[in-house]
Order: C-alpha cells, then structure tokens, then sequence
C-alpha cells in the first residue's frame, strides 16, 4: 500500500512488485486539508478496506506538499494489523527534529543530498536488527556476509568522492546548528504562508501544526490543476520574479507549485513571492 503523496520512485518500486510477486498494490488518498487525525483516519480506513496488506510505505514529509505523517501513529495502527512499514525519510534529516526511534519502523531511507547538503546519490539505509534476514540480498550479492546489511545495497564502485564528503556536511549541518536550521527554515516558510494563505484563488496545501511541517509548502491556484497549468506558475514566478519553485503533480486533487526555503534565502526573498502571488500570477 503506498499513498498519492509518496515519491513517484517508491511508487513504481510498489507497482513493481505486483510483476515480480503478483501482489495486490492498494492506494491511499492523503486528505487536504490534512489534520492528524483525519490522515490517521484515512491510513486506518484504508488498512480496513485492504486487511491483506502486509508493506506499507510511509513519506515521513513528502517531496510534494511538504506535509509531515505522524508515523509513528499510523506504523502502530499496521503492525496491529500485522503489516510492515517502510519509511521514505529523505527529506526529513535536518529539516523536521525527530529520531529513529520516534518513526517506530523496521525499514528506513534517508537522503543526504537534500537538507544535509551532500553531494547527490550519497544516503543511508536503516534496517532494524534483527530484520537484515527479512530482505532479500540485493541482485544475490556474494560479495558480503548473508547476515550483513551491506549485502542489501550492492554497489560495486562507489562515487568515493562523494562519500568522502559526507563528514564535511554533517559537521557544517552541526556547526549551523540543527534546531537553528530547522528554526530558520521554518520561520520563512511561516512568514510567506501566513501572508498568503487569506488570498482568493489559492490554497495552501500544508497545514501550520508545527508537528506537520518543515520547511517545504506547496500551493494550487484554483482551476490550475493540470501539470501544464502549474508549469506556467513556476514559468513565470522564474522570469518575472526571480523566484525559484518546481511542479509536483501526482496529488489526487491536482498538480501543485512547491516552495521550499533554503539556508541562503533571506525574507526579501519569499516577500517578494508573496507579492507576485497577491498579483495573481
């Protein structure tokens, strides 16, 4: 089971497996508005409806709307139903404050390229002790020990140089401070959301419950649900504006324009999309 929010990647690798293992693949429909009750609610309805499921895959905050699950709750509500969860974290390290532990799950993927700042293709996969024998060995790897987690990501040669660089990230993510990144990111997402959020015609997609977001927020403006519609939204905010923002569709209530700040944005910067947003554009 996967939901309308999940990375289009790990919904193929879901698709994938109705091919290679003859499953039945289930979707869930994230609400909008999300609350956390009605988006546990919508996990639960969904695992009532399809009680054969036995993997689900959660978006600890998704690439598309910014929104944050409440795994934890909805991980307790599958294993009840005995069915395992995998994880997609890649956008939560260093934007949202959380542990391993607090995510309750056997099966995690972080990115390091996104908010810790590494260079691409460098990440980390968590598998619960205990689990490893659960997996199968990745293209039946010999290289490693059975009971080894590295014989689950088979890699032949790595990007050394990338990986070489991975202490250098964590220690500037360190030096800025992980609460004052989040505190920044989060301050200017809050400062053009509260602006724009009364405006006619448009919709913010993510909700201010500081336990349901980051720093990316996503918007649609009314009747532009399409790709195409959207496209000409970040087009323009491009050109005209200097602003920019990427198209994320695959929601089920139509494609959307996500904004997410970064460390070297300043206010002036998502001032000056709230002001191009105020002009209908």
């Amino acid at each position: 089971m996967y939901a309308d929010v999940d990375y289009p990647g790990m919904q193929y690798a879901m698709k994938w497996l109705a091919d290679r293992r003859g499953v039945r693949v289930a979707r869930v429909t994230v609400p909008e508005p999300a609350t956390r009750d009605n988006v546990v609610a919508a996990y639960a309805a969904a695992l009532d409806e399809n009680p054969g499921v036995r993997l689900l895959l959660l978006t600890h905050l998704n690439n598309k709307t910014g929104l944050v699950l409440p795994v934890a709750a909805i991980t307790a509500l599958a294993r009840r139903r005995g069915a395992d969860v995998i994880v997609d974290a890649a956008h939560a390290w260093g934007q949202i404050d959380f542990s391993v532990r607090d995510l309750g799950a056997d099966f995690i993927g972080f990115n390091l390229h996104k908010l810790i700042g590494a260079p691409n293709r460098v990440g980390v996969l968590y598998i619960r002790k205990g689990r490893v024998g659960d997996i199968d060995r990745m293209m039946g790897d010999e290289d490693q020990p059975r009971d080894s987690i590295l014989s689950r990501v088979h890699s032949g040669t790595v990007n050394f140089a990338a990986f070489l660089s991975v202490p250098a990230a964590l220690d500037f993510h360190a030096a800025v401070g992980p609460a004052y990144k989040i505190a920044r990111l989060r301050y200017l997402r809050n400062r053009w959301v509260s602006a724009a959020r009364g405006l006619r015609a448009l919709d913010i997609l993510t909700p201010d419950d500081p336990e349901m977001v980051g720093a990316i927020t996503s918007f649609r403006l009314h009747g532009r649900t399409s790709s195409e519609d959207n496209q000409r939204v970040v087009d323009d905010l491009r050109v005209r504006y200097g602003l920019f923002t990427v198209v994320r569709t695959g929601l089920e209530r139509g494609a959307c324009v996500r904004v997410t700040p970064a460390l070297y944005n300043g206010p002036a910067d998502v001032d000056r999309l709230v002001a191009a947003l105020k002009q209908g554009k």
